[in-house]
């Protein structure tokens, strides 16, 4: 048995847990918060047999591309003596960061 721990943005997470619910997989839906840009992501649990993780695997690929955005900083609150230019900045959004765990023991009541 293995534990597939996916951390997605919230833009992708209700396709992918439709996907994977609709393929035959249970799902447990987290709510998350990224780092870098403090936005909301989702982390999806599953559960499966080893033989069908790379399955799962190729369906949060499908479903959870990754994309560029273009974010621009906050005004300042207050201006100091020097010159305070906001530039925008593009980053990279979306895609996937995947964990494969091996799980000793699983039930289910």
């Amino acid at each position: 048995m293995k534990l597939v721990i996916a951390i997605v943005q919230d833009d992708d997470a209700s396709k992918l847990v439709d996907k994977l619910m609709k393929t035959g997989y249970s799902v447990t839906k987290l709510a998350s918060t990224g780092g870098f840009l403090k936005s909301g992501n989702t982390t999806i649990l599953t559960g499966v047999k080893k033989e069908e993780v790379d399955n799962v695997i190729k369906i949060i690929e499908e479903l959870c591309s990754s994309r560029k955005m273009i974010t621009t900083p906050p005004p300042p609150v207050a201006w100091s003596s020097g010159v305070y230019m906001a530039y925008p900045v593009e980053v990279q959004v979306g895609g996937a960061t995947i964990f494969v765990v091996d799980i000793n023991r699983f039930e289910k009541v």
